[in-house]
């Protein structure tokens, strides 16, 4: 068999954005709501689930992205694995989200391909600074998305248990990722940054919650 090739890293690239940005991931587990009643919800409490989960979903828009930016310049193989492996773990969540949108009768956010674009860019020019920064990025960000995924299951609708199910997978995941990406050798960052990854994020979740 022959050797990878720059284009064909490429193309395997350009197939994972598509994927991504068609809103479905390729998922290896089941989602954790499957067999959770589904709950019958007033139109508002439908409207404001649907927004919770389209956040969600964005953010695994961008997770996906953050890994494959990262991955694609990373220098040790080991790491560059450690984020793909992430990555597809993440695709769970990206395929979860989705079906909860059409459960919900939504529709994914329409700001998903600049999400999409900023988030890859980021993870290239966090992985070029170095490994080290790169997976202390990848703590900073989990921890973030813990965080936010903490405010979401307080405020989903209190019957919607099988949303919650699935964010409630969803932060156990990520918080293993963090801390993998720290035992790993990643940088814990400063407040200062993380209060700035923080500012950014709530534009993002404010923005992807109504578009």
């Amino acid at each position: 068999m022959r050797e990878p090739t720059g284009l064909d890293a490429l193309v395997v690239g350009v197939d994972r954005a598509l994927r991504t940005l068609a809103g479905r991931g390729a998922s290896n587990r089941a989602s954790p709501g499957e067999q959770v009643p589904e709950a019958r919800l007033g139109e508002a409490e439908r409207a404001h689930a649907a927004g919770l989960m389209r956040v969600n979903h964005a953010g695994e828009v961008c997770a996906q992205a953050l890994y494959e930016g990262q991955a694609l310049v990373a220098r040790d193989p080991d790491v560059r694995q450690s984020l793909l492996d992430a990555a597809r773990e993440e695709e769970d969540h990206l395929a979860w989200c989705g079906e909860r949108l059409d459960a919900l009768g939504s529709r994914p956010s329409v700001l998903n391909p600049l999400w999409y674009s900023l988030s890859f860019a980021m993870g290239a020019v966090t992985g070029l600074l170095g490994d080290e920064l790169s997976l202390g990025f990848v703590a900073a960000t989990e921890d973030q998305v813990c965080k936010h995924l903490e405010r979401h299951l307080e405020a989903l609708p209190a019957d919607d248990e099988r949303s919650r199910a699935v964010v409630a997978q969803m932060h156990a995941d990520e918080a293993r990722h963090g801390t993998k990406a720290l035992e790993a050798g990643g940088v814990d960052f400063p407040a200062p940054i993380k209060d700035l990854m923080t500012v950014i994020s709530r534009f993002m979740t404010e923005t992807s919650y109504r578009v």
